[in-house]
């Protein structure tokens, strides 16, 4: 999916002030040096002449041969060389009248021919992040700074036939294995266990990485989703920007509901909760939930219909363990 039509278009037209500010940067060097350097106006002058002359004679005789070619060539060099020797006689860089650019390779286009430029990239990447509400956090949790290390190896989980360590390592796995193959299958992910164990910074790890290939992802609390599905529903705020909202949410290739069930369940949030299971289950757009719920609670907590949809849509991975930010914070 990447971005929408309206962010490419955002994008470009940042390119466009981009090039504007460079040009104007360029126009004020030019008439400051013009004034101080005399003489070099004129080199400049010539050498914008000589080249359209040079253009000139291709257009209108394809077959000169390569002497005048190589004549253009020669004159060309002279009055650069005297340019760039009168700008640094007088302690400007030989560069200063050159064209500017933020990016040398696309020219500040964002393609270079018909290729996406890697600013274009980056750009639309920092975009998916913004939009995802995990700027900041995912540069502490990621993959590469997950550790094992804060997880018991010595008991093992009954439920489990696993120390918590060897259940994580296996989760992490999982994980990895879900983002390389996140564009070739459909799966969704629920993470439960207790309080403090690991499971949004899973989501957070899976986010990254997605982002970081131009997936969009978007991270919500179940507190923030209900409430944005809320303000949509009784037209609290703008009814356009709530409909894009939710649409952004509803078509995301990835959608994050971090702590199930800290939401007041009523028949408002039961009927929204299962339009947006069975919308993007139909739709084919994964979905990972953590929630601090067990198994059990998540069944007597939720109607029939959204029990079913998660047993049927999801899988279960169970996160065991004491509490990680204790043991971070004691580290």
């Amino acid at each position: 999916m990447g971005i929408s039509n309206a962010q490419y278009m955002d994008i470009m037209y940042q390119y466009d002030q981009i090039r504007l500010k460079n040009h104007r940067i360029l126009e004020e060097r030019r008439a400051m040096v013009y004034e101080k350097i005399p003489g070099i106006q004129a080199v400049q002058e010539q050498i914008i002449q000589l080249s359209a002359d040079y253009a000139r004679s291709g257009l209108f005789n394809p077959d000169m041969d390569g002497s005048e070619d190589s004549s253009y060539t020669s004159k060309k060099k002279q009055l650069q060389e005297k340019k760039y020797k009168l700008l640094t006689d007088n302690g400007y860089p030989e560069d200063y009248l050159s064209p500017i650019y933020d990016c040398p390779h696309c020219k500040d286009t964002g393609y270079t021919g018909n290729i996406p430029c890697k600013c274009l990239k980056q750009r639309k990447i920092a975009l998916l992040y913004e939009s995802s509400n995990l700027m900041d956090i995912l540069e502490l949790e990621n993959f590469n700074t997950f550790s094992e290390k804060f997880y018991d190896n010595t008991n093992i989980n009954t439920n489990l036939s696993l120390t918590p360590r060897q259940n994580i390592v296996k989760i992490r796995d999982i994980c990895l294995e879900y983002v390389e193959h996140f564009d070739e299958t459909y799966s969704n992910i629920i993470f439960y266990g207790p309080t403090g164990v690991g499971k949004t910074f899973m989501t957070h790890c899976i986010a990254k990485a997605l982002l970081d290939t131009s997936h969009t992802v978007v991270y919500l609390t179940s507190l923030q989703l209900f409430d944005i599905l809320e303000k949509n529903k009784f037209g609290r705020n703008d009814e356009n920007a709530s409909d894009g909202q939710v649409s952004y949410i509803l078509d995301s290739e990835l959608l994050i509901i971090d702590d199930l069930g800290t939401e007041l369940v009523n028949s408002f949030t039961s009927s929204q909760l299962y339009h947006f299971i069975e919308e993007r289950h139909l739709n084919k757009r994964s979905v990972i939930i953590s929630t601090n719920l067990s198994f059990t609670e998540l069944r007597n907590r939720y109607s029939e219909r959204i029990f079913s949809r998660f047993t049927g849509y999801y899988n279960f991975y169970m996160i065991v363990g004491d509490d990680i930010r204790i043991k971070i914070a004691i580290s």
